[in-house]
């Protein structure tokens, strides 16, 4: 398929089911997620957080602009583009902005491979499930570095094969069943439901739906990306580096990192923890998706285009200067139970939960003023700042 061929069959869907299908609300869309939030971004990615929030944004292949509107409600100094192929897909997006009064946000209708006719660069750059429906990714990254300003971030979300084998078998499937009708995303929705309630209850396609997917494939927007979409590219950790070399820029890491610890897989075998010590970072990686496949359903990371400077606080003495302040992104405070960024229950301790309350606001004290007040170990100001609980500035 050809570019403008793929492209229009990709728009087709889209306008037939508008995606993601998220209910339109009058109000602010409820909770986060921290990797659309500039300021816990920057500091996932740096370690410190940014000097200025007046930033550009783009949300490349925005959709029904569920991401835009959460970009525009968390980041309220910021300034958003949105773009997307199908225009009833942007119609959607329009009204849900509009309507939750998310104001400063335009939408274009632009192709990923167009996005250099966009005015200037972006500081945030927001591609989340759209690399993997183009017909060439590597074109489509590297448009988009091309836009990225220098010191900027780009968070990306693409497929990853094994994860995903049983969805790829029931998409070739339902196109061997549809025939010359295939590209009628209405009838790929019906022959993919009726496979599915046909299927022996041990059938394997039949049980890693029910496991893992059919809660959202409960509605057909979310059934025909899934089953019936045109184009799909996914990887594994060698071809995703492949995508990510061929950006130009610099991988800073992924935004699910506790999916990439291979102590949750092999704790109980020290031994083999520390021959993993020879691997390269790329190999650890491959291993853990090669033993735990079924957990590698996508890819989420961070890109940044230099130059780009993380802060180390790795010195005691550093991080006791450094001035804390509570994260925006959790749910519940101030109860000394909460959600965390990624929606983890939290229990603090008291001294915890002081020192947090000291921290809720802070744009002055130190950790070591902090600490003369509250009796709590560095070793834990530490682990609330790997659980991204606090974020730091320098003490200048």
């Amino acid at each position: 398929m050809s570019d403008p061929t793929v492209s229009a069959a990709v728009a087709k869907l889209y306008d037939t089911y508008p995606f993601p299908p998220e209910p339109i609300l009058d109000e602010p869309p409820p909770g986060y997620n921290w990797r659309w939030n500039w300021v816990t971004a920057y500091h996932f990615c740096t370690g410190r957080k940014p000097d200025r929030s007046d930033i550009r944004i783009l949300d490349a292949g925005c959709g029904s602009g569920v991401g835009t509107e959460y970009l525009v409600h968390l980041n309220p100094q910021a300034q958003v583009v949105g773009i997307d192929l199908s225009a009833g897909t942007l119609a959607v997006a329009k009204e849900r902005c509009q309507r939750s009064g998310a104001d400063r946000v335009e939408f274009h209708q632009l192709s990923l491979f167009d996005v250099d006719q966009l005015p200037g660069e972006f500081d945030l750059i927001n591609c989340v499930g759209v690399l993997h429906h183009t017909a060439d990714p590597i074109r489509g990254i590297q448009a988009l570095a091309g836009k990225l300003a220098p010191g900027g971030l780009l968070h990306i979300f693409v497929y990853g094969e094994l994860g995903r084998w049983e969805i790829h078998l029931m998409q070739q499937a339902i196109a061997l069943l549809q025939g010359n009708q295939r590209g009628d995303y209405r009838d790929g929705v019906q022959v993919g439901r009726q496979i599915f309630a046909a299927l022996p209850e041990n059938n394997r396609l039949l049980k890693r739906e029910k496991e893992r997917w059919s809660i959202e494939n409960h509605r057909d927007e979310c059934f025909a990306d899934m089953y019936v979409h045109p184009q799909e590219i996914d990887y594994n950790i060698d071809t995703l580096f492949e995508l990510i070399d061929a950006s130009g820029l610099e991988f800073v890491g992924f935004s699910n990192p506790q999916v990439w610890q291979l102590d949750r897989l092999l704790a109980k075998a020290p031994e083999l923890i520390e021959r993993s010590r020879t691997l390269t970072d790329r190999q650890r990686y491959r291993l853990i998706e090669l033993l735990d496949p079924e957990a590698i359903s996508h890819y989420e990371f961070f890109l940044a285009r230099p130059p780009f400077q993380r802060t180390d606080w790795s010195a005691d003495s550093t991080l006791l200067a450094a001035i804390p302040e509570r994260s925006p992104c959790m749910d519940g405070w101030d109860s000394h139970t909460l959600f965390n960024c990624d929606y983890q229950i939290v229990h603090l301790s008291e001294a915890e939960w002081q020192f947090l309350k000291a921290c809720d606001g802070n744009q002055t004290r130190s950790i070591q003023s902090i600490l003369n007040e509250i009796p709590l170990e560095l070793a834990v100001v530490r682990s609330l700042l790997n659980q991204q609980l606090i974020l730091l500035s320098p003490n200048s």
